[in-house]
C-alpha cells in the first residue's frame, strides 16, 4: 500500500469535484473549491476521522468495499477505480464480474433526479445505488450481501419479493427478470457471476427452471409499470431506462403524468420517505 500516493489521489479527486456535481446542495461560506472532507465520508458512509487519516497518509489499508465505495463517490471512471485499488494495495478487480463500479455518466444524471424514484442497475438486477425517492418506495437493498443483492435472486427464492408488483403482473414480470439474466450469461459466459447465479435458482426454484428452458432473452424493461408501497398502496408509473453502452448498466427512472393519481402518490412518497405510517400511529 502507497499510503502517500493514495492521500495525494484522493485529495486532488475531492478537490477536482463540487458540491452539485456529486448531488449535495453547494451551502455557503466555502472556502475552498472542491468536497469537503466531511462530505466524502457522508457519500461513502465511513467516519470523518476514517478518511481524514487516509488523505493525512496515516489510515489502515481500506478493504476492497471501501475502495468501491470512494471510486463510487468520487465518481471515478474505470481505469481510475482500477488504479485507486492498485495504489491501496488491491488487485485492480475483474471488470467483467468483480465488484460493480457505476458508470459515472450515469451516476451524474442521478445525482440531478431528487423529486422522482431512480436507481442504477446491474445486468444482473443489483441495485448499485439509488436516490432516496427509490429505497422510499422499493426499499433499501444495500446491506444485501452475496447472490441476495440480485433482484433476480431475490425474485424467486426470497419470500415477500414479489409484493411489490400486482399479484396479475408477476408472471409477466417473472419472465422478463429470467430473460435479461439470459441476455446477461450470454454476454457473461458459463464461468461468470451470472452463471453462479443460473446454477443457485435452478437448484432452488422449479419456476425459475421453467422459465429458464423457455430461452428467452431480452434486457428490455417496461415503459409502464404498477408497483405495490405498503402505505399508498399501486401506484401506476413510466419507466424509462438509460444504459451503458455495453449494457452492462442502467438507469432506471420512474415517473408519473402531472396531476394523476400516480403523480399525487409520488408526492405524497417524497414527503413519507421510508417511514412507515403505522408507527406514525404508535407514536400518536
Amino acid at each position: 500500500m502507497d499510503r502517500a500516493t493514495l492521500a495525494d489521489f484522493l485529495r486532488r479527486r475531492r478537490e477536482a469535484l463540487r458540491p452539485g456535481d456529486v448531488g449535495l446542495p453547494e451551502g455557503s461560506r466555502r472556502r475552498a473549491a472542491g468536497l469537503r472532507r466531511e462530505e466524502v465520508a457522508q457519500l461513502t458512509g465511513m467516519s470523518v476521522d476514517y478518511y481524514t487519516r487516509l488523505e493525512q497518509r496515516r489510515g489502515p489499508q481500506p478493504s476492497e468495499q471501501m475502495l468501491a465505495a470512494l471510486a463510487r463517490a468520487l465518481r471515478l471512471t474505470a481505469d481510475e477505480r482500477d488504479y485507486l485499488f492498485r495504489t491501496a494495495g488491491h488487485s485492480a478487480p475483474d471488470r467483467r464480474g468483480g465488484l460493480p463500479h457505476v458508470a459515472p455518466a450515469l451516476l451524474r444524471v442521478l445525482d440531478r433526479l431528487e423529486d422522482t424514484p431512480a436507481l442504477v442497475l446491474s445486468n444482473l438486477g443489483e441495485t448499485l445505488v439509488a436516490n432516496r425517492m427509490a429505497q422510499a418506495l422499493l426499499g433499501d437493498s444495500s446491506a444485501r450481501v452475496g447472490l441476495a443483492r440480485s433482484d433476480v435472486y431475490r425474485w424467486f427464492l426470497e419470500p415477500g419479493a414479489q409484493d411489490v408488483y400486482p399479484a396479475e403482473d408477476r408472471p409477466r414480470h417473472a419472465r422478463a427478470q429470467v430473460a435479461g439474466l439470459r441476455a446477461a450469461y450470454g454476454v457473461m459466459g458459463p464461468r461468470s457471476r451470472a452463471a453462479e447465479l443460473v446454477r443457485a435458482l435452478q437448484a432452488a426454484s422449479p419456476e425459475f427452471s421453467e422459465l429458464w428452458e423457455r430461452h428467452e432473452v431480452a434486457t428490455r424493461f417496461e415503459d409502464h409499470k404498477t408497483l405495490v408501497h405498503p402505505e399508498l398502496g399501486a401506484i401506476e408509473l413510466d419507466c424509462q431506462a438509460l444504459f451503458t453502452e455495453d449494457q452492462s448498466q442502467a438507469l432506471l427512472v420512474l415517473t408519473a403524468p402531472p396531476h394523476t393519481e400516480g403523480w399525487q402518490k409520488l408526492q405524497l412518497l417524497a414527503v413519507i420517505g421510508t417511514q412507515r405510517f403505522e408507527a406514525t400511529a404508535d407514536r400518536a
